[in-house]
């Protein structure tokens, strides 16, 4: 069954994590999500793409329990997919706007940043790097990107505290543009889709292609040996316990 759906009904197309209570990313999620972003990018009809998730949460990040007894070659290549995914979000040629419907958390934080506008919902949903909370380390890519977008002083505080935001809280620091409440948060994305799918479409891509293309090679000349560490830390016996207490549930 698949855990992704893709509606594509004129110049915006939609994409939505729609995998059970929290959107958690799996190694099957994560290949459906490259497959769209790969045919939307070749697709002429999309001008630009909305990505949200169903239900209360946006994404509650890897699914760890699924992962969890993975061998460190599996998982390699799994966090492989997983960082060229952020990375195909980032220099995809096309408007990315993320409708962050509920929490976005850890690697579901990672699938925000990349995009373009972020919209968030107020209320209960929260947004977090959390990793350094479960002795998890980060990847090369995510930090990058993160600098981009919340400047270095605000990564730091983002990536070493942990921290829970709000959407008002995230809208200060800058990880996301715009709060709605949470039944106008799509209709919102989309309104900033239509508006964004109307520039030119030659001249949106090759501008952001010279925006971010510096960041995107630095990503990746660093990415492989980030990807390396974060397994050994991963499967440090510290952080496997820890890791073997986390549980998926709702919120």
């Amino acid at each position: 069954m698949s855990s992704v759906t893709c509606i594509e009904p004129g110049p915006v197309s939609t994409i939505t994590l729609a995998r059970g209570k929290v959107n958690a990313l799996d190694d099957a999620t994560v290949r459906e999500l490259n497959a769209h972003f790969e045919s939307l990018a070749g697709d002429a009809h999309t001008r630009a793409v909305v990505l949200t998730g169903q239900g209360s949460f946006f994404s509650f990040g890897l699914d760890v329990p699924a992962l969890y007894d993975y061998s460190p070659e599996e998982f390699t290549r799994f966090l492989d997919r997983f960082t060229r995914l952020y990375l195909r979000i980032f220099e995809f040629p096309k408007p990315v706007i993320a409708a962050i419907n509920g929490h976005a958390i850890a690697g579901g934080l990672m699938l925000v940043t990349p995009c373009d506008y972020r919209v968030m919902a107020v209320g209960k949903a929260r947004i977090s790097l959390n990793e350094v909370t479960f002795g998890s380390s980060l990847f090369a890519g995510s930090l990058e990107i993160l600098r981009g977008v919340v400047g270095h002083r605000n990564a730091e505080r983002v990536a070493l505290g942990g921290q829970m935001y709000s959407a008002e809280e995230a809208k200060a620091l800058g990880l996301v543009d715009e709060v709605a409440a949470p039944v106008d948060v799509l209709r919102r994305a989309v309104e900033v889709a239509t508006r964004m799918a109307d520039l030119d479409p030659a001249a949106y891509a090759a501008i952001k292609h010279l925006l971010r293309d510096t960041t995107a090679a630095r990503i990746r000349a660093e990415e492989t040996s980030s990807i390396r560490r974060f397994v050994e830390i991963w499967y440090s016996p510290t952080t496997q316990e820890q890791l073997r207490r986390i549980q998926i549930r709702a919120s």
